[in-house]
């Protein structure tokens, strides 16, 4: 850190969790904020420096990070929109660059594997289902079996993703109004340690669920609508139904996710895990329904 920047007072723990602790080092001028990573997040210094390089505009500025002790260095991003509400808005004007940072990212997933970021892409989610039904989860008796029932139809799902042929990319997965900054009026996204490669449209998972809870929004909202047109105009034409399928399957990769996250953390710590777990599995949960709409439309 003293070998980048020099601090002005000692440096100030403002956040400790078992896969990080951030710092704030006061500068000359300002602040910069030191990150060390844990285990499960180790590959995210990287990660963000090689994000930061290809899109400075919209991905904090990196001012130094060390691979082998997962460390980084990074400048002040301004304010999270939480502190504005988080506006809808915010998420029009984000969610397009964002996916622009996604389809040029599509040419380095193989680097970002090989250096650590989780493999979740569809080829690999029905095992991932099949793990998670071994385990024991936080639900009740017949939301589990409400999963099991549905195992055969998500890797249908899956498949039926795959065929629309959109490449797989680095995947934020906590894309939520707390990694959002605002840097007068400059929109910036942080807090990459949570990523992984998988399809890019499970993106609008997280920031969908926050914008229904923080913000009361209902899911029939006409907001969600101008978000998704927003976020696929990068894409092109004709994805609106795989973006529709991309968000259901989406919320069970949300899922197996955080079941990794778990898998690190010690009997205290995944207790309190725990209480904010079963949201994400009971929205998994929901979006194990039956197909029956869709048998009925091809019947007509």
């Amino acid at each position: 850190m003293r070998a980048l920047v020099e601090p002005t007072d000692e440096p100030e723990i403002t956040h400790e969790r078992p896969w990080s602790t951030v710092l704030r080092v006061p500068v000359d001028g300002g602040v910069v904020w030191f990150k060390e990573c844990n285990a499960v997040q180790r590959f995210e210094p990287r990660l963000s420096a090689a994000l930061a390089e290809r899109a400075p505009d919209l991905v904090a500025a990196v001012l130094g990070h060390d691979e082998e002790r997962a460390w980084i260095l990074f400048e002040d991003a301004g304010l999270p929109i939480a502190v504005s509400g988080n506006p809808p808005e915010a998420w029009l004007e984000v969610l397009p660059r964002y996916a622009e940072l996604q389809r040029a990212e599509t040419v380095h997933v193989d680097d970002h594997v090989q250096h650590g970021v989780p493999d979740l892409r569809l080829p690999a989610l029905p095992g991932r289902y099949d793990d998670m039904l071994s385990r024991e989860l936080p639900l009740d008796p017949d939301e589990l079996e409400r999963l099991r029932r549905f195992e055969p139809a998500f890797a249908e799902l899956c498949d039926e993703l795959a065929a629309h042929r959109v490449p797989p990319s680095i995947q934020h997965d906590d894309l939520h109004m707390a990694n959002v900054y605002d840097d007068a009026g400059r929109l910036r996204i942080l807090d990459w340690g949570d990523s992984s490669v998988a399809h890019p449209f499970f993106s609008l998972v997280v920031p969908f669920r926050f914008l229904e809870e923080q913000n009361g929004l209902d899911p029939n909202d006409p907001w969600f609508d101008r978000l998704r047109a927003a976020y696929l105009e990068p894409w092109g034409v004709g994805l609106d139904s795989a973006l529709r399928l991309a968000e259901r399957v989406g919320r069970f990769a949300h899922v197996f996710a955080w079941i990794r996250q778990r898998d690190f953390l010690d009997a205290p710590a995944r207790g309190e895990f725990d209480t904010w777990f079963p949201l994400v599995l009971r929205r998994a949960v929901e979006a194990a329904q039956p197909r029956v709409s869709r048998l009925r439309s091809s019947a007509s």
